[in-house]
């Protein structure tokens, strides 16, 4: 493969077109808050990027700011997913606002983690076991977060006009 290939953003735009066609049209029609948990519960999945502080999981020469960088942006998304699935699971009052705060945060911190992976590591190869999380899970996150951008400015869009 070309070193100048780009899967993560081929396979964004392949998840963009997949979630367009099969996933958008199945969220549409499912109540707002149920539709949000689903998509919070695919981001609870983020302490994945704590895997970058393991020793031995990635390569020792990985910097460490970078590994702490991502490893607590990602255990602080997926704690703000739990939060969001909470609220929306009780129906809180503040539960709206907790997914937009977990949705801000965690689309912030995926484009910073790639952008700073991009532009500050220069051999993938150092993330050893860990370049699926880059490679695969990633590009899936990206698509999830404008997923819930989606359901968030529809449904308050529509609330408006009501």
């Amino acid at each position: 493969m070309p070193q100048s290939f780009n899967l993560p953003f081929v396979l964004s735009v392949a998840g963009a077109f997949l979630a367009s066609i099969y996933v958008w049209p199945a969220l549409r029609v499912m109540p707002r808050y149920e539709a949000l948990r689903l998509l919070a519960a695919f981001n609870a999945f983020r302490f994945f990027g704590m895997n970058f502080m393991v020793a031995g999981f990635v390569s020792a020469e990985l910097s460490p700011t970078f590994a702490a960088e991502v490893g607590w942006g990602d255990l602080i998304a997926a704690s703000l997913a739990l939060a969001s699935i909470a609220a929306l699971s009780w129906r809180w009052s503040i539960a709206v606002p907790v997914v937009w705060a977990f949705n801000v945060w965690g689309t912030l911190d995926l484009l910073n983690a790639y952008y700073v992976g991009v532009t500050k590591i220069q051999d993938p190869g150092l993330f050893g076991a860990g370049i699926y999380i880059p490679a695969l899970y990633v590009p899936l996150l990206l698509v999830s977060h404008v997923l819930v951008f989606m359901i968030l400015v529809r449904s308050g869009a529509e609330e408006k006009a009501a």
